[in-house]
């Protein structure tokens, strides 16, 4: 009967979750530290970022080379972390052709490029803790998003959520005290603030279409597929960002720039080195994150570095928190607080859910 069958398929479907792949501690322990790799990478990187701005770099097209030209060190999980046992299934999944996961990779590589050069006019305009704050709206973004692709529910937090980090970022958008860089008027204040706030939603959105891919498209999200798609998207980028790099003259400016860096030419090659480097440890993050949990969760956790950022930016860059800017984060603490307690929920919910499918079936033969 279709009743004694189902839960059947369901226990070999949550078999094959990577939770069930690993150990409880070993899952745990992999959570963890991804979560550590990209809070800290992330927050580093964008520290980095502004001192590359603070010290005499403004090649924009730089800034967004630097974000994903280090994607060969995303080879190193293949071998630092180990790789649960592949579980069985008697299903055969049809795999999409070459043309059509080309294709994917490069579109969304390109996204990736446009994504990371608006990011880059962002911090340029914008002081670290202003510009951690407005990233932040991800958040919100990312429930609208996954609602339209990935069949998310609005539930009450999470529309409590968007509601609160919307007005954090509005708050934010009409402070007249805003502590922009040294030398930026106040209209390129409001390019920065645009160009943060559509780099969140482009990144929410590119969060949502690659599990949209992995569900519909690649009908498997293993490791080794998660880093592919990771490391050949960061390939386009990168092709895409020095290709940007070289067709608008900026180039020619590298080699000045590195002169008249504050901190000396040794100090500039550094910068940027640590900057990518800094980037693809928050990539090692992401993939962990979207292997083991899911894509829209490793946004939600991106967004733990603005209770990071910003302190961080105090202390670094002496930057002002007015009352206006930490009511901004208070709020963004709130919205995120409320997004995190619904995937607790959630995540409840589904153990319990998995718990009752793992159970033998004792009355099917009834």
């Amino acid at each position: 009967m279709p009743d004694t069958e189902e839960p059947n398929i369901i226990a070999g479907t949550i078999s094959e979750l990577p939770f069930y792949r690993y150990k409880r501690w070993q899952w745990w322990s992999l959570v963890a530290l991804s979560i550590f790799f990209l809070i800290m990478g992330q927050s580093v990187a964008v520290i980095l970022g502004r001192f590359y701005y603070d010290q005499g770099g403004n090649s924009t097209w730089m800034a967004t080379l630097v974000q994903t030209i280090g994607f060969p060190l995303l080879l190193i999980p293949f071998f630092a972390i180990p790789s649960p046992p592949e579980a069985s299934t008697s299903s055969v999944s049809v795999s999409p052709s070459v043309k059509v996961v080309v294709l994917i990779y490069f579109v969304l590589g390109i996204v990736i490029a446009a994504d990371n050069m608006m990011y880059s006019q962002g911090l340029l305009y914008l002081s670290a803790s202003t510009y951690a704050l407005i990233c932040a709206s991800q958040l919100a973004f990312n429930a609208v998003f996954s609602y339209f692709l990935n069949s998310q529910k609005f539930t009450v937090l999470i529309i409590n959520s968007t509601v609160i980090l919307t007005l954090s970022s509005s708050l934010l958008a009409v402070n007249e005290d805003a502590d922009a860089p040294s030398g930026i008027p106040r209209g390129k204040y409001v390019v920065g603030f645009l160009c943060t706030l559509g780099a969140s939603a482009l990144y929410s959105l590119l969060l949502s279409l690659m599990q949209l891919t992995f569900e519909k498209v690649l009908k498997k999200e293993t490791f080794s597929v998660v880093l592919e798609m990771q490391i050949y998207t960061s390939l386009v980028a990168t092709c895409a960002s020095t290709i940007g790099l070289f067709a608008s003259g900026e180039w020619h400016t590298l080699h000045g720039e590195m002169k008249g860096f504050q901190k000396g030419e040794v100090a500039y090659v550094m910068t940027l080195v640590w900057t990518a480097i800094a980037w693809q440890v928050c990539s090692v993050g992401v993939v962990g994150l979207i292997f083991l949990v899911s894509s829209l969760y490793s946004n939600v956790i991106s967004t733990v570095s603005l209770a990071i950022t910003p302190i961080a930016a105090v202390i670094v860059f002496h930057d002002k928190m007015n009352g206006v800017k930490i009511i901004s984060m208070l709020l963004a603490l709130w919205g995120f607080a409320s997004y995190i307690y619904q995937n607790y929920l959630d995540d409840l919910k589904a153990r319990r859910a998995r718990a009752v499918a793992s159970k033998p079936q004792d009355e099917s033969s009834c």
